[in-house]
């Protein structure tokens, strides 16, 4: 006990001379260049300048004398480096005033020694500039092979195809010195294209847009963030506050919202299906719960007759322990 407490007394001395040699080894910064703490940028500057001259190690001939003077010239340029930088300054002028707060002085002597030196306004730009490019490769990728795929499904290779006689889009491919090959090359392209208009036209599979991408969408969101807040302000003074019925576009926008459709799918449909649904007047709460009630009552017949529900039964009739699938089932 008598032995460990002289050395629990000079802990802190011992912790605060550490933190020298953090910086300038065992001699104040100020000191190794010459100055003091109220010496200007320009004094500061001219005192390593004429230091780091007197000290260079090419002034020295033996390889001692090289080695000594190559040290003194990495601790001169060390203490340069910690006051020509005014926050770098500050901090040390800091450590200087508060030796007992070691730990802290620990902390912003290492935050500062290890933190990046890039702006990190320009890595937050670069990495959205990067999310923002395969971003918009990979929706294009998708796209392109989810349409490369549709056009191998006879149901759409039809249509597209009666679409592209109807336009007489396919004539060309019977002119002369045409392989075969290069006729069917070319019918696969329209093919492809008019089913990529098809369901980029009918809300099923919308084109990519630059205005989805990352970038874009961060820029725009102030404007948008207007006008979602617009929008709802003025539903709520003028249908719960003022009470005003629906128009066409209010009733419209609660169908296709309840509907779960976006504003491109339901332009898609047809005149007739739109009235089918503007008819069951699903801004009713009592209408919109009917309905919710007959489809899902549907959709549990609709499970019950098919193929895999059936096959569910017998064998929990059966208790087999043995259930097959076949795909051939209606699912």
């Amino acid at each position: 006990m008598k032995c460990i407490l002289p050395i629990l007394l000079l802990l802190p001395y011992t912790t605060a001379q550490e933190f020298q040699d953090l910086y300038c080894g065992d001699v104040n910064c100020y000191d190794l260049l010459g100055v003091t703490r109220d010496s200007s940028k320009v004094e500061i500057s001219k005192a390593y300048r004429k230091l780091a001259g007197t000290w260079h190690p090419d002034r020295f001939r033996t390889q001692e004398e090289k080695k000594n003077a190559e040290v003194m010239f990495m601790r001169i340029a060390a203490g340069y480096e910690v006051l020509k930088d005014d926050e770098s300054r500050k901090e040390y002028d800091y450590m200087l005033d508060h030796p007992e707060e070691y730990y802290y002085n620990y902390y912003r002597y290492y935050k500062r020694r290890v933190a990046p030196k890039v702006d990190i306004r320009i890595v937050i730009l670069s990495l959205i500039s990067i999310v923002s490019a395969l971003q918009y490769y990979s929706t294009w990728y998708n796209f392109n092979q989810t349409i490369v795929y549709l056009a191998t499904v006879p149901k759409y290779r039809y249509q597209a195809l009666e679409i592209a006689r109807s336009k007489g889009l396919l004539l060309n491919q019977k002119q002369k010195g045409v392989s075969r090959d290069k006729s069917k090359q070319m019918e696969d392209e329209v093919v492809r294209h008019i089913i990529a208009d098809m369901m980029d036209s009918n809300g099923g599979y919308e084109r990519p847009q630059i205005r989805d991408i990352l970038w874009v969408r961060i820029v725009l969101f102030p404007l948008e963030a207007y006008k979602w807040i617009r929008f709802q302000g003025d539903w709520i003074l003028r249908f719960w506050i003022l009470r005003e019925e629906y128009g066409t576009f209010e009733k419209e926008y609660i169908t296709r919202t309840k509907l779960k459709y976006s504003e491109r799918q339901w332009l898609a449909l047809q005149d007739f299906e739109k009235e089918l649904f503007l008819k069951k007047e699903f801004w009713i709460k009592v209408n919109w719960e009917e309905y919710c009630e007959e489809e899902a009552e549907r959709e549990r017949v609709k499970q019950a007759e098919s193929g895999r529900s059936k096959q569910e039964r017998r064998w929990l009739k059966h208790s087999d322990n043995r259930m097959t699938f076949d795909e051939n089932y209606d699912w």
